[in-house]
Formats: structure tokens, sequence, C-alpha cells
């Protein structure tokens, strides 16, 4: 099939590293403009243009997909379909429509549930038991397109939102392969969402990733792990600002951000937390003992 590819970050690009790897034709690839990335925060490529300007594909990265001349490119290609992966930008009907067969979007949770910006993350941090990637037919509302194609995930107790991403990129790379499939030969049986159970994975804000250690621990546990590895749940230590990046429920009490022990259990509202990995502002991540060697944390202080 020849096929525009629109996605941005890391877990588009297994997909579109399987439509190349099938032998669809790949008529251009758009992305987001350059951003400030890395601790130089320079202006760099996306992971989607990154990998696409290396494999020799075209690559757009348009501010706005509802400029008329951008819109008037993409229908020049001529397309059969549009593959869309977190792209980042809301598609106007006349690129929907552009494409012979129509555009095609792969979204990592099982639909109506968690439509939106950051649906893995808020799967785990709202202790779902499963999640998973569908394939649906794009329109115009936000995420609310007919379902073709759907590959269940567990959610495991200790999920964060880096593992179940990488899982979802392999699970949703070999779906859309196969969706495509069924599209392109007429068999592909288009599924209306629900009308109940939908919710909304709202975009991650800075206010949110501070820990409040005054909830109950199974719901500090699921932030810590579903902000991981990025953007991070954090806590202040004295001057430092520290993020924690994975931990596990454990025994104890105390006043909320005790820390209980000297292997970095800590007090919640309700029951307590152990601390596995931590990150330090301008360190590298470590694991909680390997972090206590170098910064020991005396039991009785205040994680705040």
């Amino acid at each position: 099939m020849r096929l525009a590819f629109l996605g941005t970050p890391d877990l588009a690009v297994a997909t579109l590293a399987a439509l190349v790897e099938a032998g669809h034709e790949i008529a251009c690839v758009y992305s987001q403009p350059l951003a400030k990335r890395g601790r130089g925060q320079a202006l760099k490529p996306s992971p989607v243009h990154a990998f696409a300007e290396s494999h020799g594909l075209t690559v757009r990265t348009p501010e706005s997909m509802r400029d008329p001349a951008v819109i008037a490119d993409f229908v020049a290609l001529e397309l059969d379909a549009a593959v869309v992966v977190a792209f980042g930008q809301i598609l106007p009907a006349a690129v929907l429509d552009a494409p012979r067969l129509g555009s095609f979007n792969l979204h990592g949770s099982l639909l109506p549930r968690w439509r939106g910006a950051a649906p893995i993350q808020r799967a785990i941090m709202a202790g779902d038991p499963e999640t998973g990637v569908q394939v649906m037919r794009m329109t115009e509302g936000l995420d609310e397109g007919p379902v073709i194609a759907t590959a269940r995930l567990p959610i495991a107790d200790d999920e964060t939102a880096g593992s179940l991403h990488d899982r979802m990129a392999a699970a949703g790379a070999a779906l859309m392969i196969a969706a495509l499939a069924d599209i392109d030969a007429g068999r592909a049986v288009e599924t209306a969402q629900a009308e109940e159970g939908a919710t909304y994975a709202k975009k991650l804000r800075p206010r949110e990733t501070r820990i409040d250690w005054t909830k109950p621990a199974a719901e500090v546990d699921r932030k810590i792990r579903g902000l991981s590895p990025f953007p991070g749940a954090w806590f202040q230590l004295g001057e430092h600002r520290v993020k924690a990046l994975l931990s596990t429920l454990a025994e104890g009490a105390g006043a909320p951000g005790e820390v209980l022990d000297e292997a970095l259990a800590v007090a919640c509202g309700e029951g307590a937390i152990r601390l596995l990995r931590v990150q330090r502002e301008g360190k590298g991540a470590q694991q909680a003992d390997v972090f206590l060697r170098g910064a020991p944390i005396a039991t009785g202080t205040r994680l705040l």
C-alpha cells in the first residue's frame, strides 16, 4: 500500500519500522518540528523524524496540519491510507479523508477508556488491571472512531510506564500490520465504540508530578510507576529534588513522608512504600541501595 505515516515519539518508531519491513511504500513521513531535547537543550528531530531520515524516507514537519498548503501537499500524495501513531496534532477532515481507504490510528488503551494524550500513564496511575492497543478508523472526534483491531495487555503489579510503553510498541506494530492487511483486502470489521465508560487521559502537568505522601500507599506506588521514567514523580530531600522511579508496597506506618528504616521504606497516609530506584537532580538513576551508600538517609527523616 502507498502510505503516509504521522508520528513523533519513540512509541511510534516500532510501527514505522514494521511498515517499512513489510514492504509498504512510505510516500511521506510527518512528524513534529524540531524541538529542544536532552540536557543541552539543542534543537533535535523527533525519534520518528530521525528514524525516517536514516532510512531515506521523505520527512515533513509542518507547524500545523490545518494549513491549506500543507493539506494540499498531503492530498497530492495520492495515498491508499494514512497511519497515525502519537503524532501530536489534531487532524482536520480534509486530511483524514484524503487517502483512498482512510486514516487509521494506533491508540494505547482499550477505547473508550483513556482517550487522549497520556493513556499509558493514566492506566497505571488508576490501577487498571489491563490495557491494550487498538487500531481505529480516525474521525474528527478525539479518539472516537470505530475500532478495527485490538491486542489486550495485562498490567503487572511492578509495571512502569516505560515497561508498558515498550510492550505496547511491539504489540501495536504487529497489530497495525495485520489490520492494514485486512483493510486492504476489504475484510476489516469496524466496531463502534461504546458510549458508556469513556474516560480522558489528560496531558500530564508538572504540578501532578510531586509525590503527596498523605495519599494511601497504593496510590503513591501507582503514581511513581505511572510516571516512570518520564517525567518522574519526585520528592524533596533537603535542598535536592529526587525522582522516585520504582517502588513497591511495604510494611510499616508513620507520619506521611517519614523514612521508616535504612532501606527507604516511607510512610504514606495509609501504609507505606519502599523506594527501589531513585534519581537525584543532576545525577543518573540508581538502585536505592546504591543511592543510600552515597547519601545515607536516617530513619525518621521526613521526605517532603
